[in-house]
């Protein structure tokens, strides 16, 4: 494979392109970090979707990861915490990775992701909002951002809250990881595939309409997991307020509810209280760029938010796996700190021209 349009070569060849056929080919190549996002890859995935969009020669893309363990665990976090004091260089690379998210979901050609292994945040992100979405039986698909104190972005409340009933308040709310049944169920993905099908599927994609390929590579879906317990979720996470929700869930008998209220005490209250605000609203919204907009946001206060700090700490930079928040419980968030996540965007909103420097 070769770089991508535009990328520098002392960069590592973290995204390969390569066109076969008439097939362009986006390789996330960063397997030692399961393909977790830099604002250098999305710069350069942007350019290959471009240069190709033009090129009479390619007539789809495909989307894939490098390595055994997955497509992309998300975006680049511990570069977001060192950059939690200033903010501007996270306002720019959460512009252009969510106009990404928007582009890929508009782009005038065919795009296949293959979801195959982990698929996390920004994951969901660069694969969710094509048109053609593989997953396998080692997908393991989700938002997980409650858990470090943050919420569920590039464009993730906008599938979640399209999600059956009240399943993707659950998937959203718990940040639970989730295998290609309930992934496709929640909306997250179109067809399951064999893993090992998948380089004689992009072989083929290479001189045929992908439509035509994905339905011959299709597997029966057994019935999602989520399915049989959707009496108890909706029962639960049809409750206006998190503490209510908690509520419900420590009165059900379903072993599963109990589980779930244990999940939820473990996140981050306030990233639970926005998370559960961005769905409800994301619901009212006209469509998927309205939805980054309001991410774009919510991701621009949490940045600078005590919890998402402790939450990467515990996580990812001490990994000692014990956050403590503040505050401690829903029932001490103030509404009005949850409303100040929603006010505008203090490095301007996402479909704002930036000003040089980065600030408008």
């Amino acid at each position: 494979m070769q770089q991508a349009p535009g990328q520098d070569a002392q960069d590592d060849s973290q995204v390969l392109t390569e066109v076969r056929g008439r097939l362009g080919h986006i390789l996330l190549n960063r397997p030692r970090a399961l393909n977790a996002l830099t604002h250098g890859m999305v710069l350069r995935i942007a350019a290959a979707l471009d240069e190709w969009a033009a090129d009479d020669a390619v007539a789809s893309v495909l989307i894939s990861g490098a390595g055994e363990r997955g497509l992309c665990a998300g975006g680049d976090i511990t570069a977001l915490y060192r950059d939690r004091a200033d903010g501007a260089a996270s306002a720019a690379f959460w512009r252009d990775e969510y106009l990404l998210n928007a582009r890929l979901a508009r782009y005038p050609k065919p795009v296949t992701a293959f979801m195959d292994g982990i698929v996390l945040g920004g994951g969901v992100g660069v694969s969710a909002h094509v048109g053609h979405r593989i997953v396998t039986e080692r997908s393991r698909v989700g938002m997980p951002e409650t858990g470090i104190g943050f919420v569920p972005d590039v464009g993730g409340t906008w599938l979640l809250a399209g999600a059956p009933g009240e399943l993707g308040t659950y998937a959203a709310l718990t940040g639970g990881q989730f295998g290609p049944e309930d992934a496709i169920l929640l909306g997250l993905a179109d067809i399951c595939a064999a893993s090992a099908d998948l380089p004689a599927i992009a072989a083929k994609l290479e001189d045929t309409d992908p439509g035509t390929v994905l339905a011959e590579a299709a597997r029966p879906v057994p019935e999602a997991p989520l399915a049989a317990q959707r009496a108890w979720i909706d029962a639960c996470f049809s409750a206006d307020s998190v503490e209510e929700i908690l509520a419900r869930l420590r009165s059900r008998p379903e072993p599963q509810a109990a589980a779930a209220a244990a999940e939820l005490g473990a996140r981050s209250p306030t990233a639970l209280k926005v998370t559960l605000a961005a769905l409800r609203r994301a619901r009212r919204l006209p469509d998927l760029e309205a939805a980054l907009s309001q991410e774009y946001r919510v991701s621009l206060h949490a940045l600078h938010t005590p919890d998402f700090a402790e939450g990467v700490r515990a996580q990812v930079i001490d990994k000692d796996r014990r956050p403590q928040w503040s505050p401690a419980d829903p029932g001490q968030v103030p509404d009005a700190d949850v409303e100040a996540y929603f006010a505008p965007a203090p490095h301007g909103d996402l479909f704002a021209a930036p000003a040089e420097n980065g600030h408008v």
